[in-house]
């Protein structure tokens, strides 16, 4: 995993694209360094906790931002919104469980040998960043629990 970045390289960085790091800025990256995976709504709540002025479209526009600067990204783990989590951390891969509604994020490199088969057979390059796979979690299946029980959103657990 890369290292955190820090309040000054927050700064640094959108100073460096022409952006100043606003207080609603700092507190919506605070809010996803906290929460690590966590959709806007979530987000939102945490930053309107600390300060009530901050809207849900701003911390979407925010987002946005952040995102195109790269300091955030986000994965689809399903239907309902995307959850976003910091860029430096480490690529993964996101698996939900069908049943439980549990997200396990696991290394990259543990669907090396699938990426580079469908590199090899189509030329295909797989972007991890954006990757959920759904199935069942090892407790739903030594439990018997069916996949087709829909269990809690749990985005933001890891």
């Amino acid at each position: 995993m890369t290292a955190e970045r820090t309040h000054d390289q927050w700064h640094a960085e959108l100073r460096a694209r022409g952006y100043r790091l606003t207080p609603q800025r700092q507190l919506v990256l605070d809010a996803v360094r906290t929460l690590g995976h966590s959709t806007p709504e979530e987000i939102a709540a945490a930053v309107q906790a600390e300060s009530g002025a901050v809207n849900l479209s701003t911390v979407y526009r925010t987002l946005d931002l952040l995102e195109e600067l790269g300091l955030v990204t986000h994965t689809h783990l399903g239907h309902g919104a995307p959850t976003y989590h910091p860029a430096d951390e480490s690529d993964h891969v996101h698996l939900v469980c069908t049943s439980c509604g549990g997200v396990q994020s696991v290394p990259a490199d543990d669907i090396e040998s699938l990426a580079g088969s469908l590199r090899q057979l189509h030329g295909f390059e797989v972007n991890v960043a954006h990757i959920a796979m759904h199935g069942r979690c090892a407790d739903c299946v030594a439990a018997g629990v069916s996949p087709e029980v829909s269990g809690p959103t749990a985005a933001g657990q890891e």
